[in-house]
């Protein structure tokens, strides 16, 4: 008899610690979401994000864990313009509005041809531009998606030691629509400028898709880049036979056509070893303006 009062009272004592015990456990599961919960990653975007030529395949295949999809639908040429026009904002909102994922977050990276002079895909700073990005992010919002606006890599030309912010007016129209219509930001361009001016010219030629011809490299060590495209064979009207041409700064609507970036040396697209470098910068600003991915980035 007394063995069951000791045993009763046993019970009852330690009854109220596992029933806290049961309640501290339900709490930690409702608190911390099931790790088998995987999200999806897209990518729209231009070359310098796109599968050759960009950031993207790094930050896809180094950054991401198995717990997220990333899936890069940026296309080399496009502005934040023809990417709707030609169909395939059609197809990344297939993409985005598919399901079987807790959250699809959509990172929007437009500008180097949104600049002038590039027929078919340059936009209006004051007006298009920014609209065009309000208007993706309106749409990925509709479609059940989390829009990050990233705003455009630096290019790497120099004039006089001084990195050319040519991309600074369509990163600050970047801010501002993310300001107003709330929605994260990953300053790509003020972080990937500061790396690159840190380093200067010729260093940051490592950075693209194929080594500088001798003469490029000459140059950026002097703290001006020039042209890398090849002098033309005839003198100008004027020029003395047999003298050399002058170097001239790199045409960018010239040398970055439609469709995907040609491997050549260039102060715009990413080889490996820049795609790495630039990815990471990527991942910490996604990791700063969106804490719920945290646990789904590789830093």
């Amino acid at each position: 008899m007394r063995l069951k009062s000791l045993l009763l009272a046993a019970a009852l004592a330690t009854a109220p610690m596992a029933a806290h015990a049961q309640a501290q456990a339900q709490a930690q599961a409702e608190a911390e979401p099931p790790m088998f919960r995987a999200v999806k990653i897209v990518l729209i975007g231009d070359s310098t994000t796109a599968v050759i030529g960009g950031w993207g395949p790094s930050f896809c295949a180094q950054h991401v864990t198995s717990f997220a999809a990333c899936i890069n639908l940026a296309r080399g040429g496009r502005s934040s313009g023809n990417y709707r026009t030609e169909g395939s904002w059609r197809l990344a909102m297939k993409e985005i509005g598919s399901g079987g994922f807790t959250d699809t977050y959509v990172l929007i990276q437009f500008g180097h041809n949104d600049q002038p002079g590039k027929p078919g895909r340059s936009t209006d700073l004051a007006t298009e531009f920014p609209a065009n990005l309000k208007r993706y992010v309106e749409e990925v919002r509709a479609a059940g998606g989390k829009p990050v606006l990233v705003t455009p890599l630096t290019r790497r030309q120099f004039k006089d030691g001084k990195l050319i912010d040519d991309l600074a007016p369509w990163a600050e129209a970047t801010r501002k629509v993310a300001a107003e219509t709330k929605t994260p930001l990953a300053d790509l361009h003020a972080k990937s400028y500061a790396a690159v001016q840190a380093m200067g010219a010729a260093e940051a030629t490592r950075f693209a898709q194929q080594a500088p011809p001798p003469e490029v490299l000459a140059a950026a060590r002097t703290g001006t880049t020039i042209s890398a495209q090849p002098a033309a064979t005839s003198p100008a009207p004027g020029t003395a036979l047999g003298a050399a041409p002058a170097q001239q700064a790199q045409n960018n609507a010239a040398v970055e056509p439609m469709g995907q970036a040609k491997l050549s040396f260039d102060y715009t697209h990413l080889g490996r070893e820049g795609a790495d470098y630039f990815s990471k910068i990527v991942t910490d600003e996604l990791a700063l303006a969106v804490p719920p991915l945290r646990r789904y980035l590789v830093p």
